[in-house]
This record gives C-alpha cells, sequence and structure tokens, in this order.
C-alpha cells in the first residue's frame, strides 16, 4: 500500500519523501512481499523527522507528501514531529505499520500514531492464522516454537531456517495456546490432539495498521 500510495501521486508529478526503519531488504530500503523494492530514509534512533523534511526544503528540495513505513519501530517523540509535519507544513503523511508486538502490547510508536492520528485505518488485505481463522496477533518464534520473552524489537521475518528468529500471524485463540503452524502440525501427529473448536484530507495524519 505504500508503494502503491507513492506510485499513484509519483505519477501525478507530485514528489515524497519515504521514511522507513529496519526493513527486512535492508538500511534505507522500502520492500514489499511481492519483492517491490525502493529508496527510502532510515528513520534511525533520534532523527528529527520534521527538522530533516525541513533542511530539504530550506536546500532547494521539493516534498508534496510523507510516506513512512515500519512506523512501530519509531520512537514516540518521532510521532510527534510526523503530526508537526502535518500541522506547520501542510503536507499529507501516511504512516504504516502494526500496532502490538509479539507480547500482544502496544508499540510506544503505534499507541503515539493512535493518540494523535487523524484517521486509522485497518488494511483490506486480511492475513490469516494457519488455522484459516483472521489472524489478529504476531509471533515470534524460534525453531518453530512461540516465544514470549526478549526485547520487543528483534529484526525477523517469516519463513526463517530453523534456529532463526522468525515471525508468524495467529487468532487469538492460538496465541493464547503457543500453537504455531509447526506446534499444530506436530500435534496433529499425536492421537491425543483435540479437535478443532468453533471460531468465537489536505495536511491529514493517516496511519494504516495491519496485523
Amino acid at each position: 500500500m505504500a508503494l502503491q500510495i507513492g506510485h499513484n501521486r509519483s505519477a501525478r508529478g507530485l514528489q515524497g519523501v519515504i521514511f522507513t526503519r529496519d526493513d527486512r531488504a535492508g538500511e534505507g530500503k522500502l520492500s514489499s512481499r511481492l519483492g517491490l523494492v525502493t529508496e527510502a530514509v532510515e528513520a534511525g534512533e533520534g532523527m528529527d523527522l520534521y527538522a530533516y523534511l525541513v533542511a530539504q526544503l530550506s536546500q532547494g528540495g521539493r516534498a508534496d507528501y510523507v510516506i513512512v513505513d515500519e512506523a512501530q519501530f519509531l520512537a514516540p517523540e518521532q510521532i510527534d514531529q510526523l503530526a508537526r509535519i502535518v500541522d506547520d507544513l501542510d503536507m499529507d503523511v501516511f504512516a504504516f505499520g502494526i500496532t502490538t508486538d509479539f507480547r500482544t502490547k502496544l508499540f510506544p510508536g503505534s499507541q503515539r500514531l493512535i493518540e494523535l492520528a487523524d484517521r486509522v485505518e485497518q488494511l483490506q488485505v486480511k492475513a490469516l492464522c494457519w488455522c484459516g481463522a483472521r489472524a489478529t496477533h504476531n509471533a515470534r518464534t524460534v525453531d518453530g516454537e512461540m516465544v514470549v520473552e526478549g526485547a520487543q524489537v528483534v529484526v525477523g521475518d517469516v519463513n526463517r531456517p530453523a534456529g532463526e528468529i522468525g515471525y508468524e500471524v495467529l487468532c487469538r485463540r492460538h496465541r493464547r495456546r503457543h500453537m504455531t503452524s509447526a506446534a499444530a502440525h506436530a500435534s496433529a501427529l499425536s492421537p491425543d490432539i483435540l479437535p478443532r473448536q468453533p471460531r468465537l484530507s489536505g495536511g491529514r495524519y493517516a496511519p494504516s495498521t495491519g496485523s
């Protein structure tokens, strides 16, 4: 969605600034699971996003809008800076990220986004748990087993080799039961497995959230 917004506005002759942090494709990249990658500005710890944009404009640069990906990794004060871009520079800011971490706790950046946003929208593409239910939680895994302790931010991805840190989206039921797809497969080999139960505008600031 972030790449699509940038493409659509570029086609209209507009120029934007893309901020990201800790993207799976590496520093200063905005990537999609479809394989699309574009250059971005790495919003590192302590970076003043408002000051960066003002400096670029003061040096003759142009910016008609701002896109922020992996917004959950930003510090709350950086979210405040994005709000200032909207209010003081009258510029659209589109921020994308997930709301909660692998412990089901809000990321500080996501919390601040929800507090300040003019509009919050859930992405239309729904992630699915291995059971087919809508995925609402992010689980961190090691060797396919879910872990519930550790640093809030550890870069990883889905489909990681054994032994590496990975992530999997789960429905609330299977997040509570620590039942990843790997654990479910192992349980299916046991005769004691329980039967599956039924599933219980201009100057706007619009973060979008996903699972």
